[in-house]
């Protein structure tokens, strides 16, 4: 879970501190840049996974995709600037399994990492250019500064299950040595002197090479880095059948849909030796989705899997009142994306953070409250421990729409908006983050921006009548509906 974040000299994001909670909604009007939030979380997560060139080729720029990483850094007209930076503070899980499978413990679960890199040229990558890490540590949160760092509402018992152990000294620190960087990996597995490794040979984080033998607590740390995930749900994506052996986790453009519900229906069956029981428990879970789906759509009668033996497919049935099936291909976007997140909602496995874009896409404005507050359900409950049932989860999500503004809990709220700044003479407008007055948020100690009611307004008075613009009676012109529009006022 991460529950703050630092970066300065990525795209927009310049001295960017933002705080999250367990459902966080961005609201911020198109081509501000909101959506380079999420690529500075993506980023984060894939150079955990991978070397640090694939790391920033797999974040898209403004054409869609990367071709020179050197577009990754802020740019104020045709000058780059030289470093970009990153600190992430993250409650990680206590338990989990390395590469070869095995176990791993952290020693404390609430962590801080930080990240600097430098844009190098490359001769074998002219074109590319590279990366060089200037800092990287990896440290912890004293149990005591916890509850100052979490600023969100929550009860003693998610605090206690969330945030746990002990340390006294770093687990990746970064020292200099005659003009040369080192970073140094401190075992917490083993007793030893720490791993150091000379900064500039590095093709990748040390973070990212972590195992249970030699640093469990680092390898959760990467464990939950790899987690943060922006999903794209793709309809045709969605509507695909699986094979049998396709993966059982619902993928970021919604592959594997089919065959991750057929694996959550089937997945406690081991447990019991009745068949008559087994048939009850997958029958429950199909019907707990049908139950969600019904939310959204007053016709239906059930979910469930078709299993093909002849072709070996898994299909995506939802029947209707009257016994009419419809397989997946044939279901509407927004049900399909209704769907998939109902299903990320079943799997307890799914941790870290869903990051979502215009959640309100392809559903009708009337069910609008009905995918947000399925959104604030697969996020971790803080009123109650972390278990089986109430994963660690998160969800941020991003939107223009004022119906979905107009719904969430006011303080899940962040208005994204440009600011303008002046650096080294050089004046630019950089992203910036509001939050609303009187909201947890506001009670940060190093200062926050708060939203005017002008910015708000465009939320909650979205409908802007200027008859200059046409000749012609528009619906919201209508004399018999304005009395039934809040804030207008028949003739």
């Amino acid at each position: 879970m991460l529950t703050r974040l630092k970066v300065s000299g990525f795209k927009n994001l310049v001295d960017v501190d933002v705080r999250f909670g367990s459902f966080t909604c961005v609201a911020g009007a198109n081509g501000v840049g909101k959506s380079n939030l999420f690529d500075a979380i993506r980023f984060l997560s894939a150079i955990a996974d991978r070397p640090l060139i694939d790391a920033a080729l797999s974040v898209r720029d403004e054409k869609g995709k990367t071709a020179d990483v050197r577009s990754l850094f802020h740019r104020v007209g045709d000058e780059y600037a030289n470093e970009m930076s990153f600190e992430a503070e993250m409650i990680i899980p206590a338990e989990g399994v390395d590469d070869l499978g095995q176990q791993a413990k952290a020693s404390i679960t609430f962590l801080r990492y930080s990240l600097t890199l430098a844009y190098r040229e490359d001769d074998k990558l002219r074109s590319l250019g590279s990366l060089e890490i200037i800092k990287e540590e990896l440290v912890h949160i004293k149990l005591g500064d916890a509850k100052k760092n979490l600023l969100f509402p929550h009860r003693i018992d998610w605090f206690k299950s969330a945030v746990k152990g002990r340390r006294t000294s770093p687990f990746i620190s970064t020292e200099f040595d005659k003009e040369k960087t080192i970073i140094k990996l401190h075992q917490d597995g083993v007793k030893g002197n720490a791993i150091s490794r000379l900064a500039e040979h590095l093709p990748r984080t040390v973070l990212s090479v972590a195992n249970a033998a030699e640093s469990p607590t680092v390898l959760l740390a990467r464990r939950e880095m790899q987690s943060w995930r922006l999903l794209q749900l793709e309809p045709s994506a969605l509507r695909q059948p699986d094979e049998f052996t396709s993966p059982t986790k619902v993928d970021m453009d919604g592959s594997h849909l089919a065959a991750t519900l057929y694996h959550l229906a089937k997945l406690n069956q081991n447990y019991s030796t009745n068949e008559t029981e087994n048939d009850q428990i997958e029958a429950q879970v199909y019907s707990q989705l049908a139950n969600r789906l019904a939310e959204l759509i007053d016709d239906v009668g059930e979910v469930s899997i078709d299993r093909d033996e002849k072709r070996q497919l898994l299909t995506l049935m939802v029947t209707a009142r009257d016994g009419t099936s419809h397989p997946a291909r044939a279901l509407s976007d927004g049900t399909l994306r209704f769907l998939a997140l109902a299903v990320l909602e079943l799997d307890s496995q799914t941790q870290g953070i869903l990051c979502l874009e215009e959640p309100e896409n392809g559903i009708h404005p009337a069910s609008i409250s009905k995918i947000l507050q399925l959104l604030q359900e697969i996020a971790t409950d803080v009123d109650y421990p972390i278990d089986i049932d109430n994963p660690l989860r998160q969800v941020i999500i991003n939107t223009h729409s004022p119906a979905v503004v107009m719904q969430i809990p006011d303080h899940s709220l962040l208005v994204a908006e440009l600011k303008e700044k002046i650096s080294s003479g050089k004046r630019f407008k950089r992203l910036s983050f509001a939050c609303l007055p009187n909201t947890w948020r506001e009670k940060a100690p190093e200062g926050v921006n708060v939203v005017s009611k002008g910015k708000l307004l465009d939320y909650l008075n979205p409908v802007i009548i200027d008859e200059s613009e046409t000749n012609q009676k528009r619906v919201v012109d209508r004399q018999d509906l304005q009395i039934l529009i809040p804030g207008s006022f028949a003739e």
